[in-house]
C-alpha cells in the first residue's frame, strides 16, 4: 500500500509539472494575455482532457483527481479574476468554455459505461444517467452559449447568476459520485455473512470483485470501517443525477427569460432612440 501511494504522488507531481510547463510554453508562443486567472482556465482544460482519458481507461481514482482540481480551478480563477481586477477578454471567453468542455465531455464518457447506465440489483434503468440526461445538458450548454454571444455581441451584460452556480455545483456531485460509485466497482449491494460485510460479488466471484475496487475504494472500507459507504453513494448519486438534471432545465429557463428582457428592453431603447430622432 505504501509503495502505491508513493508511485501516485510521483505520478500526481510529474503531471502537475508538465501540465504548468505545457501551459507556460502555449502561451508564450501564443502571446495570450497570461496572469493567474487565464493561467488556472487553460490548466482546467488540461485537467479535463486528463480526466477523459482516465475514465476511458477505467482508473477511476486518477479521474476523481484530476477532476476535483478542474473544479478548484473553476472557483479560483473566477475569485482571483474579481478580488484582484484581472478580469479580461480572453478570460471571459476562455472560462465559460472550459467548464462546457469539462462538463460535457465527463457526462459523456460517463453514459458510455454500462454500470451507470443499468444496476446489477435490479433497480429499473430509468433511475439511473441516461442519454436523455446528458443532451438536456448539453442542449442547455449550447443555448446559453447562443443567447450570452447575441446578447453581448449587442452591448449587454449575460455575466453568470447564481443559479448557474448552483448547477455547476450539483453538476459536479454528481460527477464526483459517480466516479466513487465507478471505484467501488459499481457494486453496493451489501450483505452480512458470519458476522462480516461481503458485497454480494464477493460470494461468487471474491477474485474478480478484488480486482474490480480501486485503491480509494480499500482505503474507504478501511478508514470507515465499512462498505456501507458503496450503498450511500448509489443511491445520493441516483439522487444528484435527477437534481442535475432539474436545475440544468431551471437555470435554462432563468437564463433564457432573464435574456428576453434584455432584449425587450434593448428593443424598447432603440424604438424611443428611432423616434426622438424622427
Amino acid at each position: 500500500m505504501e509503495q502505491v501511494c508513493i508511485k501516485t504522488g510521483l505520478i500526481f507531481f510529474f503531471v502537475f509539472v508538465t501540465l504548468t510547463a505545457t501551459v507556460s510554453i502555449v502561451s508564450y508562443q501564443a502571446r495570450l494575455p497570461m496572469n493567474v486567472p487565464n493561467t488556472l482556465t487553460l490548466l482546467r482544460i488540461l485537467f479535463a482532457v486528463i480526466v477523459f482519458a482516465m475514465i476511458g481507461l477505467g482508473s477511476y481514482d486518477f479521474a476523481i483527481f484530476f477532476f476535483v482540481l478542474a473544479a478548484i480551478t473553476d472557483f479560483l480563477d473566477g475569485w482571483w479574476a474579481r478580488h484582484f481586477k484581472q478580469i479580461t477578454v480572453f478570460g471571459r471567453v476562455m472560462d465559460p468554455f472550459a467548464d462546457k468542455f469539462l462538463i460535457c465531455g465527463v457526462f459523456v464518457c460517463l453514459v458510455a459505461i454500462p454500470e451507470l447506465a443499468s444496476d446489477k440489483a435490479g433497480y429499473p434503468a430509468w433511475l439511473m444517467l441516461q442519454p436523455w440526461m446528458v443532451i438536456v445538458i448539453i442542449g442547455r450548454e449550447l443555448l446559453i452559449t447562443t443567447i450570452r454571444a447575441f446578447v453581448e455581441g449587442g452591448g449587454g451584460d449575460f455575466s453568470a447568476k447564481w443559479i448557474g452556480k448552483w448547477k455547476m455545483a450539483l453538476q459536479c456531485a454528481a460527477v464526483i459520485l459517480a466516479l466513487l460509485y465507478l471505484s467501488g466497482g459499481a457494486e453496493w449491494d451489501v450483505a452480512s455473512f458470519d458476522g462480516h460485510e461481503l458485497l454480494v460479488k464477493e460470494f461468487y466471484r471474491p477474485e474478480i470483485a478484488a480486482q474490480q475496487d480501486t485503491v480509494l475504494a480499500h482505503w474507504f472500507d478501511l478508514a470507515l470501517g465499512t462498505k456501507l459507504w458503496r450503498k450511500a453513494i448509489f443511491f445520493t448519486m441516483l439522487c444528484s443525477f435527477w437534481l442535475t438534471v432539474g436545475i440544468t432545465l431551471l437555470s435554462g429557463l432563468d437564463y433564457s427569460i432573464h435574456a428576453i428582457r434584455m432584449i425587450r428592453k434593448r428593443r424598447e431603447r432603440l424604438d424611443e432612440i428611432w423616434k426622438n430622432e424622427t
